[in-house]
């Protein structure tokens, strides 16, 4: 089943379910799951280790979280993504949402974030956000920045919502800099972004970290091609050998 008529379709019955209180919940998140069944139908990942990186179409992302350990009851406030085709950001070509959270935010994380209690109380449920966010990443393969933590989130999130595994494959950046400049001891996005010329805009916003790293990601495919590492193939045989 093609993604847009499914979730028109998904959205149509969630309407017709809402009324019925739990119930409806539960009818919902089956809607949910089954939408994450056939998006994981449409994976094919050992396809994407064969194309060349300049031509693999990728959907860069970020979150914004309360805490790092999502086990410990830390939640996902905001997801930011910006699709890259061919090795070319698609700047209009963007994801972004709050998800809801009862839980208040500290004053150091609102004013990192830039994020209110307020906005946050009113945001879509998560379970309605992962599931847009999916559906605007179909089958591409995902980049994030430092990975393990919204791989960590992820997989914890769709689990506790959906009692689905997460299945789509992410790519850390730090794969491609780790082959390119071994030596680079770099760690942060804010110095990566300078090492490699790119200008900070709107650090810790989803979207614009997803932003910094697309660039990052154009950057790097160009420098690991270079020497001669064309594919996520040769990303990780390149990476075993380090």
């Amino acid at each position: 089943m093609a993604f847009e008529p499914f979730i028109h379709f998904m959205r149509g019955l969630q309407g017709k379910i809402s009324s019925n209180g739990m119930g409806g919940m539960q009818g919902q998140n089956s809607h949910h799951i089954a939408f994450l069944r056939q998006l994981q139908k449409e994976l094919n990942l050992e396809t994407q280790m064969k194309v060349p990186l300049h031509e693999l179409n990728v959907v860069v992302f970020d979150i914004e979280t309360t805490g790092f350990f999502p086990d410990k009851g830390d939640e996902i406030i905001s997801i930011g993504a910006v699709k890259v085709t061919n090795g070319n950001i698609n700047k209009e070509d963007i994801f972004y949402s709050l998800a809801h959270c009862e839980k208040d935010l500290s004053k150091e994380l609102v004013h990192l974030t830039g994020i209110t209690n307020d906005q946050l109380k009113t945001a879509p449920p998560l379970s309605e956000v992962l599931v847009n966010f999916f559906n605007f990443a179909k089958n591409n393969t995902l980049i994030a920045h430092h990975a393990n933590h919204e791989k960590s989130f992820l997989q914890n999130a769709c689990w506790k919502l959906y009692r689905s595994p997460f299945k789509h494959r992410i790519v850390d950046t730090s794969f491609l800099y780790r082959i390119a400049e071994p030596d680079l001891r770099l760690v942060s996005l804010e110095e990566i972004c300078e090492h490699n010329g790119i200008p900070i805009k709107d650090r810790h916003h989803a979207l614009g970290d997803a932003k910094l790293t697309a660039e990052l990601w154009c950057k790097y495919i160009a420098k690991v091609q270079a020497i001669g590492c064309n594919t996520l193939t040769d990303v990780y045989e390149r990476l075993a050998r380090l």
